[in-house]
């Protein structure tokens, strides 16, 4: 009885490092992901200013979404949707028309990149 009780808790040990492991990767993509499209863009300080308190609004709001534990999956995933074409709208309010341009390509090919992940 003690061993298998020994064995539980260092499952879940080894469980939860994972998981934080795995949040801490999810963090650390986002940055470097923000940072390519900011290079990409060739932003200006003043819309990087923009650039940044704008995804980190959107961010905090998905992430709230994405936690809410009460909401179903389907839920969860049209309104994540809603948020993230509020926050392209928002950005589109400061980006020139190349840079709008060249997010939309940048943003297209993200989504095709995730959605052949997801397929695989």
């Amino acid at each position: 009885m003690k061993k298998l009780l020994l064995l539980l808790v260092v499952s879940a040990m080894v469980s939860a490092t994972a998981m934080a492991q795995d949040q801490k990767d999810m963090k650390q993509d986002r940055t470097e992901w923000e940072k390519k499209i900011k290079d990409e863009l060739k932003l200006t300080a003043d819309q990087t200013v923009k650039y940044d308190a704008v995804n980190k609004e959107y961010n905090d709001k998905i992430d709230a979404l994405m936690s809410d534990a009460s909401l179903a999956k389907d839920v969860q995933k049209e309104k994540k949707m809603t948020l993230k074409k509020e926050k392209e709208t928002k950005m589109m309010e400061f980006l020139t028309a190349e840079q709008q341009t060249k997010y939309k390509e940048i943003m297209e090919k993200k989504k095709k990149e995730m959605e052949a992940k997801s397929s695989s």
